[in-house]
């Protein structure tokens, strides 16, 4: 089955907006974490819509989508680690305290 690239265009600009809306918007840093994942999973739909382009489609495109799974994965684990060494410090997990805590 193929769906149209327009198509997989818009839902990864619909998907990246609200990432960057909860980004942007939200006081929460665990929400602000998962838009940022969001985000990336838009990105990545965009590497796969437009490896399979062209004459000769090839993989290069997922590849490229592994990588940024993976370096998303790590950024996921090391953003969880500080968000919960703040709560422990401040009991909070408002961006922002996080911005009232600088010394």
């Amino acid at each position: 089955m193929h769906i149209p690239l327009p198509s997989v265009l818009a839902l990864a600009a619909i998907l990246f907006c609200i990432g960057l809306y909860g980004a942007l918007s939200k006081r929460s840093l665990i929400i602000v974490l998962v838009s940022l994942e969001l985000m990336l999973s838009s990105v990545n739909i965009n590497l796969v819509a437009f490896s399979q382009l062209g004459a000769f489609p090839n993989l290069r495109g997922q590849v490229f989508s592994l990588f940024t799974i993976t370096v998303a994965a790590a950024e996921i684990a090391v953003g969880f680690a500080i968000v919960l060494a703040f709560f422990r410090f401040c009991k909070s997990a408002d961006a922002d305290d996080a911005n009232s805590q600088k010394r």
